[in-house]
């Protein structure tokens, strides 16, 4: 059939030719003939030629030579020259007022935003109370530059103003979830910042985003510190999620069904922290009289518990 037939033949042919290991000249020719219609012999060819020679070879290197001493290896994240200067409160309340009143999609405003994070970072928890009370107003588009920048900002005295921002119940619900999203990205979580967060797992309205963004910190403070399972505050988070597993995961409505597997993916979020309660999961996971998704969730819970903690010997063989 024609369906069988070759419409497209191609050919390519080229000859090179090497001096002292090096390409002197390359000469290439490619012909395409396309055949629609072979049984009248009709068609379509292109034929190309192409040459290379090589004319001349550099001996010299034409660049200036730099002085080592000013060559260093870094990573491509962005870089920014920390300031010499002492940042002030009323000088990053001004930059909220510039930011306002820029255009929003222009080159000036992502350097003023990027301007804010930066100074906000050298702010003390008291200077940034100070700045939030004066410039915690939106602009006329109905956007809080302050808002954006404090999660990007991940130093102990941001995170303790979010915090307290989230308490006073200030901002709208979709801003909360964006603070406690952020706080799985902070790179140097401290005590400090656990300590400060603890306390809203223990608040009747907790959402998932809190459960999972504050031990998600937890998991990033004890990757980087060895025994964080002594830290105090680590503890007390700890306790606070030990409380909630009631000693075997046992569960008597929806409502309590739902909550029980939240608290387990964030006990399992935890990570290293979360070795003192092995025991109790691993009561909830063997206990048969629990829900089997209970169950499941107890044992997922053991990811990021380290080796150590001999799991085999929690877990009952045989369930």
């Amino acid at each position: 059939s024609q369906s069988e037939q070759q419409i497209l033949s191609s050919k390519l042919e080229c000859v090179q030719s090497i001096e002292d290991g090096v390409l002197a000249e390359a000469k290439c020719t490619e012909s395409n003939l396309v055949t629609l219609f072979p049984q009248k012999g009709s068609g379509a060819k292109t034929q190309t030629q192409s040459s290379l020679k090589l004319f001349q070879v550099e001996t010299e290197t034409r660049y200036n030579k730099v002085d080592s001493e000013n060559v260093y290896v870094t990573s491509m994240l962005y870089e920014r020259e920390e300031t010499e200067r002492e940042v002030t409160g009323g000088e990053v309340t001004e930059l909220v007022w510039k930011l306002c009143l820029a255009h929003s999609a222009s080159f000036e405003t992502a350097d003023l935003f990027m301007t804010l994070v930066f100074e906000l970072r050298h702010l003390s928890l008291e200077a940034l109370q100070v700045v939030w009370q004066r410039s915690s107003f939106k602009c006329r588009d109905n956007w809080q530059p302050l808002i954006d920048a404090l999660p990007s900002c991940a130093t102990e005295a941001c995170v303790v103003l979010m915090k307290e921002i989230i308490a006073s119940g200030e901002v709208e619900e979709d801003k909360v979830e964006y603070f406690f999203w952020s706080f799985s990205f902070i790179p140097k979580p401290t005590a400090g910042m656990i300590e400060s967060l603890a306390p809203l797992l223990k608040s009747p309205g907790a959402s998932q985003s809190c459960f999972l963004g504050v031990t998600a910190l937890l998991h990033g403070f004890c990757s980087v510190y060895n025994s964080c399972d002594s830290v105090p505050a680590v503890q007390s988070v700890m306790r606070t999620l030990g409380k909630f597993l009631r000693g075997n995961c046992s569960v008597q409505d929806s409502e309590q069904f739902s909550k029980m597997q939240l608290v387990l993916k964030a006990i399992g979020n935890a990570g290293l922290a979360a070795a003192s309660l092995a025991p109790i999961l691993s009561l909830c996971a063997s206990l048969k009289t629990n829900p089997i998704e209970i169950r499941l969730a107890a044992v997922q819970a053991f990811r990021r518990i380290p080796c150590s903690v001999r799991v085999s010997d929690l877990l009952p063989a045989g369930d």
